[in-house]
């Protein structure tokens, strides 16, 4: 196999990313050729579904982070943006209905287990150390909500302990 073919060769590349995935022992799930739905565990968000899709001339890289803000999306938008100047291989973007995802793309020169490593690590260290972050900006009437009523019926606050300097 030559070099040329090696890197522009989608099948290659599906071939790739599947033992790189291996290799790196993440969990996932191949849905078909060259679709890898990889489930990243982490702490403030429990898991981050993250899909690498090996396309014509790139591996397509996407995590659902976050739905739509409640509120504050100026200030959401603003972090958002400041965040993407720190952030390796990925950038945070809205979809159409204006959820937060972290997407990018890994030129097939690039795919190697180091190289996935590095990208799916960027991905579960900003979204599971930003969450809690997007949660604040975006939400925080409804965290203030749930937890007065979660008071007033002796509920457990155990998963809002991070927000109660919200709470006025």
């Amino acid at each position: 196999m030559s070099a040329a073919t090696e890197k522009t060769d989608p099948a290659e590349i599906d071939a790739a990313v599947g033992k790189a995935l291996d290799e790196l022992e993440v969990g996932y799930h191949r849905r078909e050729a060259g679709q890898y739905l990889v489930t990243l565990e982490g702490t403030n968000r429990l898991n981050t579904p993250t899909w690498l899709v090996v396309r014509e001339q790139t591996v397509f890289v996407q995590a659902f982070v976050c739905r739509q803000p409640d509120e504050n999306h100026e200030g959401v938008y603003r972090f958002m943006l400041q965040r993407n100047a720190r952030l390796y291989g990925v950038h945070y973007a809205l979809d159409r209905v204006g959820d937060i995802h972290l997407v990018g793309r890994i030129p097939f020169v690039a795919v190697s287990a180091d190289e996935l490593d590095r990208v799916l690590g960027q991905v579960l260290e900003a979204a599971d150390g930003d969450f809690n972050t997007f949660l604040e900006l975006g939400f925080a009437t409804s965290i203030r909500r749930e937890y007065a009523w979660r008071t007033e019926r002796g509920e457990s606050l155990a998963n809002l302990k991070a927000f109660e300097h919200l709470i006025d």
